[in-house]
């Protein structure tokens, strides 16, 4: 059995020191990057190996051209998924802090996107692992590595030209992941402009959850989304934030209801405003 979406703490439990189990800890702050390192080395789960966002997940920041957070060339990523030792057959188990938003999602995305479908967000991510009393620890892994040949599935990824053609089209959704505030430009905001893609939806990824950290069962999931697509099919359905990173949350939170098919727009709303003739909303 392998695990393509969510992944509960007490599934993931009895296979800690599996040889074809990948454990990654994707932690991060985008308001202290340097944080994820030292909280890893602080403690992590037994067997995990640090996937940092900004080393790791992305990839080269052109000027004028890309997002704040590209992905990275797929070579490039092959390289870093045969160091930490994911083949083939390995099932890879992504958490962070924050149930997926910052940034385990983001890494799942990323693995599908390089054609592996074993690889699954841990429910809950840290914070219940440690709330349940399950082990850590401070030692460092020693990864085993392999050959990762990459088959590389872009129909995952949703261009600019693509929204610029279908965030006005009915038969799609464009669906901003962020929270009600930062739909509307007020809050915190790491780019220079402020708002929302005209033709956007709200769709806040702090919705997936429920009130304990994890992820709402699929049948609410499935009729959150039934509301915001109504009759619009999961595959013509588009999610961005800031900058790639918190949407992917939904699209797990589509695939645990049932809902497959969903795309990331990667450069999100830092590549939509590089445009100074792109139009904004608040």
């Amino acid at each position: 059995m392998s695990y393509t979406s969510v992944i509960s703490t007490s599934d993931l439990a009895p296979h800690l020191g599996d040889p074809g189990w990948v454990i990654l800890d994707a932690r991060f702050d985008l308001e202290d990057e340097p944080w994820a390192a030292r909280a890893f080395a602080e403690g992590h789960i037994p067997g995990a190996q640090q996937a940092d966002l900004a080393r790791d997940m992305g990839g080269e920041i052109i000027p004028g051209k890309t997002g704040r957070r590209p992905f990275p060339e797929p070579d490039a990523f092959a390289r870093t998924l045969s160091a930490w030792g994911v083949a083939a057959g390995t099932q890879v188990v992504v958490y962070d802090a924050q149930n997926g938003l910052m940034a385990a999602a983001r890494m799942w995305h990323m693995i599908r996107w390089m054609g592996h479908d074993a690889v699954a967000l841990l429910d809950g991510g840290l914070p219940v692992w440690v709330e349940e009393g399950r082990p850590m620890t401070d030692e460092p892994t020693v990864p085993v590595p392999s050959t990762f040949e990459p088959r590389v599935r872009d129909e995952l990824l949703s261009s600019l030209t693509d929204v610029e053609a279908i965030r006005t089209d009915p038969a799609y959704r464009l669906l901003d992941a962020r929270s009600a505030e930062g739909f509307r430009g007020e809050g915190v905001y790491h780019d220079p402009k402020r708002g929302h893609i005209p033709g956007a939806l709200l769709c806040d990824r702090a919705e997936n959850s429920g009130a304990d950290g994890r992820f709402k069962s699929p049948e609410e999931l499935r009729a959150r989304y039934a509301e915001i697509l109504g009759d619009t099919p999961p595959e013509n359905a588009v999610f961005y934030c800031g900058s790639g990173v918190v949407a992917a949350q939904n699209i797990v939170a589509m695939e645990r209801a049932g809902l497959s098919g969903s795309l990331l727009f990667v450069g999100s709303w830092s590549e939509w405003i590089i445009d100074p003739e792109h139009d904004v909303e608040v």
